[in-house]
C-alpha cells in the first residue's frame, strides 16, 4: 500500500467508526444498530475489527461512490433528530435498494454538542481530544464539521477517481463536503457547480451570530465555485425575501417549487442544462435536503414544508442533468427518523425514509458511473 493511503487510513481509523455508530449511545437504538452490522457485516460483535480490516480493501474497490456518514444536528435549530439519519437511511437502502452498491467509509465520531473547532477554546478541544483519542496531545479536530472537512480533504488527495456521498444529519454538514469536494476538482482542472435541492435558501451569512449552520452553509462555499450562478437551487419556496433578493444579492440562480410545478420538471431540467452547458461545466455535486420534498412525502425533517416538490419532480430534474453531466459528489440531509407525526397508515418516518433513499439510490447509481 502506499504511503498515501496508509497516511488516509490512519486518520481515517482516528476520526471515523463503524457505520451507524455516530451517535453515541449505550441502549437508545441498539437493535437498529445491530440489524445495520447483521446487513453489513453478518454479526453484531467484534465490528470494530471488521471495520477496520475493511478499509484496506478501499483502494481495490469497484464502487466509485463512498459513503461517509456524518450524525451530527447541532448545526440545526428547529426540531432536532437528524442525527439519525445515516443509521436509518443506510438500513432503508439495504433493504429497499439492494443492487445500490458502494463502499462504506464509516461515520464521523460526534460529540454532539459541537459544531465546529474554531469556535472552542484550548481547554475544550483538550479534555475533547481525551475524550475521543485518549490523548490532549494530539493535533486531531474534535468538531463535526472540522473533522468532515479533515477526512474528505486527505479522501480527494488520495482517491482522484472517487467520490463521498454525505448522508446527515443537518444540512450544516455539506459545507465541509462541498468545500473540500469543490476545492479537490478545482486542482484537477475540472469546473463544478452545485445542484442543491431545498424548501430553504441557505443563504443566511449568519443565524444568530453563528456562521456555519443549516441556514447558512450555501454563502460560504461560494467562493470556492467558478462562479457564484454555479450554485444552482430547486425547490425554493419558505423565505423571508423574494427570489430577486437572494439571486441578485448572491449571483445564485434559483428555480422555485412553485416555477417547477406550473412549468414541469422537464422544462426546469432544460434551463438547467442549458446554462450547465454554457458555463462548461464538467462534474456536478448534489446537495439533497429532504425538505424539497412536499411535507406529505418528507415530514420526517426538521422544517417540513408544504406547497414543495413531488419526488417525480425531483428524479427528473435529477435524471434529465445526469444523461449529460457526471455526478461525481452527493449528499442526502435533514432525515430525522424519530420526528413521526403520523397516527395510522405508513408512519411519516417511513415514507421519508423511502423517499429519501429512492433518491440516494439513484444518487449513488450515477456516482458509480
Amino acid at each position: 500500500m502506499s504511503t498515501q493511503f496508509n497516511a488516509f487510513k490512519d486518520k481515517v481509523e482516528h476520526y471515523l467508526c463503524v457505520p451507524g455508530d455516530g451517535v453515541f449511545t449505550v441502549n437508545t437504538a441498539k437493535e437498529r444498530k445491530d440489524a445495520l452490522r447483521n446487513k453489513l457485516y453478518g454479526q453484531t460483535d467484534n465490528v470494530d475489527a471488521l471495520w477496520r480490516e475493511s478499509l484496506n480493501s478501499l483502494a481495490n474497490s469497484e464502487h466509485k461512490a463512498v459513503i461517509l456518514g456524518i450524525s451530527s444536528d447541532c448545526g440545526g435549530g428547529i426540531l432536532r433528530g437528524a442525527n439519525w439519519g445515516p443509521l436509518f437511511l443506510r438500513s432503508t437502502l439495504i433493504d429497499q435498494h439492494p443492487n445500490c452498491m458502494a463502499f462504506d467509509l464509516g461515520d464521523v465520531r460526534v460529540i454532539p454538542h459541537l459544531l465546529h473547532d474554531k469556535y472552542l477554546n484550548e481547554a475544550t478541544i483538550s479534555r475533547c481530544q481525551t475524550a475521543l483519542y485518549n490523548d490532549d496531545k494530539n493535533d486531531y479536530y474534535v468538531s463535526p464539521l472540522s473533522i468532515t472537512e479533515e477526512v474528505c480533504d486527505s479522501f480527494y488527495d488520495t482517491f482522484t477517481d472517487k467520490g463521498i456521498f454525505g448522508i446527515g444529519g443537518d444540512h450544516s454538514i455539506s459545507y465541509p463536503l462541498t468545500k473540500a469536494y469543490l476545492k479537490a476538482k478545482r486542482a484537477q482542472g475540472k469546473r463544478t457547480a452545485i445542484i442543491h435541492f431545498d424548501a430553504h435558501t441557505d443563504l443566511l451569512v449568519e443565524r444568530l451570530g453563528i456562521d456555519l449552520c443549516f441556514g447558512s452553509w450555501c454563502t460560504h462555499i461560494l467562493e470556492f465555485l467558478p462562479a457564484p450562478h454555479h450554485l444552482i437551487q430547486f425547490g425554493i419556496r419558505s423565505s423571508g425575501q423574494p427570489k430577486q433578493h437572494w439571486e441578485q444579492t448572491f449571483g445564485v440562480k434559483q428555480h422555485w417549487a412553485h416555477e417547477i410545478i406550473e412549468q414541469g420538471a422537464q422544462a426546469i431540467a432544460e434551463q438547467t442544462i442549458a446554462q450547465l452547458k454554457a458555463d462548461n461545466v464538467d462534474e456536478v455535486y448534489v446537495s439533497f435536503d429532504i425538505d424539497a420534498l412536499d411535507a406529505q412525502f418528507a415530514s420526517a425533517t426538521g422544517t417540513p414544508e408544504e406547497n414543495g416538490l413531488t419526488p417525480e419532480h425531483a428524479l427528473d430534474i435529477l435524471k434529465a442533468i445526469a444523461k449529460e453531466f457526471a455526478i461525481t459528489g452527493a449528499d442526502m440531509m435533514e432525515i430525522a427518523p424519530f420526528t413521526d407525526s403520523s397516527l395510522v397508515g405508513e408512519s411519516s418516518s417511513q415514507t421519508t425514509l423511502k423517499e429519501g433513499a429512492k433518491i440516494s439510490a439513484f444518487l449513488i447509481n450515477e456516482m458509480n458511473k
